[in-house]
């Protein structure tokens, strides 16, 4: 795909709803056609195609689960060694550009000349979190100048990613106070993620704030800002969960369940990592997490490996994806209560935040355990060495129970683990890198139809490899 069609998508669709002929106005009102299309309805497509991108077994799995060694391949396991689909990284650039950021500025624009004032706190938040995946998958991303063909931008220069998160942050601020003011309305048979419940549309906003606030902690100080934050309404339990609510069967069921299931590729299985970390801590998650092998047994596969499927590891010793994690129905994950209180742990230890860290800790490993079906024994869980929350150990003790609780969500489960370097990770084998990547490359598209910019992105962030570290992780 050219990289200047990220700039068109929305457009056509702004200049048809808006446009007609001011001289037959009144006389040419047809109630069963309207030439404005409301803005809410755009809702459901953006949701959905933002889901469906960050799910995909090609992204989430091959460009992030496996990277973060919750989940590795017996067969076609390039992605895994680090060799990406140049493909992949070019559709997922698009995707994310053209039918989340554009698609939720066109709606935001309907919504202001609607008056719709929670309508466009919606789609500020869809684009702060479009904006906030492809910065901290790419680093310096066309930012300012983007989605303005129709000023005549059509080469949009790269912005550093420090201005890029101010940008992302500003927007979560707007849509906070415009859902609070609670002039307007939410279609509920569009909202795919909370059915018309503006609340919890604020909460997402918000919390999704906190993460991004944490993402850059490590390079400014957030503290004021996150107190701020923490003040307004967020996540309060797993009812809260930013996720898209997938249906029973394709094309409109979960991505896993259509790609592993009904499409028979069985070659992502569960990392030796995982069935380890699962059984050392005897976590009543990884009967969900993993399914048994051939022989009746949970057994991972080190991550990497070139020649597989082989007699060590193949298809059938080796323990695939967990059935409930097949399911058609599953949700699609955008951000969890889980993650937000592993957040506010790290914040509290951090003294970011008053609170008390182990508090906020035990209510992620609870609500991580919730999500995976577990209603018994997570007290005992909780008490155990390894487990038990200790302020000497915080950073090691949250980052991996947080890394388990992203199972289903590759980028972010990579995305944590590139910025604060747990659980401890050594390269995959065979790997064609000598460390885990830190980003994607742009796609190559960029270098033809946006060069300048593109140069100029790389003089300023470093070479366009995948161990490039963007701002953040520097």
């Amino acid at each position: 795909m050219k990289s200047i069609k990220y700039l068109f998508t929305g457009i056509f669709f702004v200049l048809f709803a808006t446009s007609c002929d001011k001289g037959f106005e009144e006389l040419n009102q047809d109630p069963n056609n309207p030439t404005t299309v409301p803005s809410d309805l755009l809702t459901a497509d953006i949701i959905r195609n933002a889901a469906n991108n960050l799910h995909s077994t090609f992204v989430g799995g091959d460009m992030g689960s496996t990277w973060a060694q919750l989940w590795t391949k017996v067969q076609y396991n390039d992605e895994e060694r680090y060799v990406p689909r140049q493909s992949v990284i070019e559709s997922t650039w698009d995707n994310i550009y053209e039918t989340v950021i554009s698609d939720a500025r066109s709606m935001e624009i309907l919504a202001t000349g609607e008056g719709n004032d929670i309508s466009k706190g919606v789609a500020l938040t869809l684009q702060a979190w479009g904006y906030s995946l492809l910065t901290d998958l790419y680093g310096d991303i066309p930012n300012t100048e983007a989605i303005r063909a129709t000023e005549g931008i059509f080469a949009p220069a790269y912005d550093e990613q420090s201005v890029v998160y101010d940008s992302i942050l500003a927007k979560l601020d707007r849509a906070n106070a415009l859902i609070a003011g609670g002039n307007g309305s939410l279609n509920s048979a569009t909202d795919l993620m909370y059915g018309g419940d503006v609340a919890k549309w604020r909460k997402f906003a918000n919390s999704l704030k906190i993460r991004c606030l944490m993402r850059i902690s490590g390079v400014r100080d957030v503290s004021a800002d996150l107190q701020a934050t923490v003040a307004r309404p967020i996540f309060t339990s797993n009812a809260d969960n930013a996720a898209i609510a997938y249906l029973a069967a394709q094309p409109n069921a979960h991505p896993f369940y259509e790609t592993i299931d009904y499409g028979s590729r069985l070659e992502w299985k569960v990392s030796e990592l995982l069935v380890q970390t699962l059984e050392g801590f005897s976590d009543p998650r990884l009967e969900v997490m993993a399914a048994e092998n051939a022989d009746g047994n949970y057994r991972g596969k080190p991550n990497g490996i070139q020649d597989v499927p082989s007699e060590d590891f193949n298809y059938e010793n080796v323990s695939g994806i967990g059935e409930f994690y097949l399911n058609p129905e599953l949700p699609g994950m955008f951000m969890s209560y889980a993650e937000l209180q592993f957040l506010l742990a790290e914040a509290a230890a951090s003294n970011y935040i008053s609170g008390d860290p182990a508090t906020f800790y035990n209510a992620g490993i609870r609500a991580s355990m919730e999500e995976n079906g577990i209603t018994s024994g997570v007290d005992a869980y909780l008490s155990q060495s390894g487990v038990s929350y200790s302020a000497a150990a915080s950073a090691e003790l949250i980052g991996t129970q947080k890394w388990i609780s992203l199972f289903a969500q590759g980028v972010e489960a990579w995305t944590e683990w590139r910025r604060t370097g747990q659980p401890a990770l050594s390269p995959a084998i065979d790997a064609v890198l000598s460390q885990i990547p830190t980003r994607y490359s742009y796609p190559a598209s960029e270098q033809t139809t946006n060069k300048a910019s593109y140069d100029a992105a790389v003089a300023s962030q470093g070479a366009d490899v995948l161990t490039t570290k963007v701002w953040w992780d520097n």
